[in-house]
């Protein structure tokens, strides 16, 4: 008997998105299993941060729909007004970008906490939790370190766990290793791909790098906000 597929945890619609005359994404399907690594490659102006930035709430598409198969069942997140679409980039989504996006004044233990804190968890609780996961990323022991006193790839590893500090279902990273050299760049990916599919998370990964593309399962290739080719890796 042929097993069932599994039920997508998130999935895309018919998505289209234009800026004045440009036209970013053009009728486009998407579906994340639970667990999966998804690169999504093109030239610049092909739509694939345009396609992350609707996957993610961060921008409503014009048409199409995107929804979270969630465990209190599906939500239609191009559906959701801002303060909802604010309230699940917190709490079930996490984000990796090219810079990290991290708080310069702010230590490594507290850049982590933070998504907590901002929920309610109280600061020593969230504070444990980030601890815990710097622990996990190889950063025990630097926790009271500010972001300038970090290398670029320990940097990026305490981005990493901001993202999966709140137990996120999608992680959606933007380019992560963009900014390292290509050593520091497969360590780092490493680490995301251990952190997320390995504990049963779902990743995005938008790239220009086919051997951080190659680390994930799926590959999707965009051009003129079309998926033009889609590739199974592993």
């Amino acid at each position: 008997m042929t097993p069932l597929p599994t039920r997508p945890v998130l999935q895309a619609t018919a998505l289209t998105k234009a800026y004045g005359s440009a036209v970013a994404l053009d009728g486009v399907e998407v579906h994340i299993a639970a667990g999966e690594s998804v690169a999504i490659m093109g030239a610049s102006g092909s739509g694939k941060t345009t396609l992350l930035d609707c996957l993610a709430g961060i921008v409503r598409p014009d048409s199409g729909a995107v929804v979270l198969n969630a465990p209190g069942g599906p939500v239609e997140v191009t559906a959701l007004r801002e303060s909802e679409r604010s309230r699940l980039r917190r709490e079930t989504f996490g984000f990796v970008f090219q810079q990290g996006l991290l708080l310069p004044e702010l230590t490594a233990v507290e850049n982590v906490a933070l998504p907590l804190m901002l929920s309610g968890t109280p600061r020593s609780t969230a504070e444990a939790s980030a601890a815990e996961w710097l622990g996990r990323l190889g950063l025990a022991g630097l926790e009271g370190r500010r972001i300038g006193e970090l290398s670029g790839g320990q940097a990026q590893r305490v981005a990493i766990a901001r993202s999966q500090v709140t137990g996120a279902a999608v992680v959606f990273a933007d380019e992560p290793t963009g900014a390292l050299d290509s050593s520091t760049s497969a360590e780092v990916m490493a680490a995301l791909i251990a952190s997320t599919t390995g504990n049963g998370r779902s990743l995005v990964v938008v790239t220009h790098d086919d051997e951080v593309a190659r680390q994930c399962a799926r590959v999707l290739r965009l051009s003129d906000g079309r998926i033009v080719d889609e590739a199974v890796t592993r």
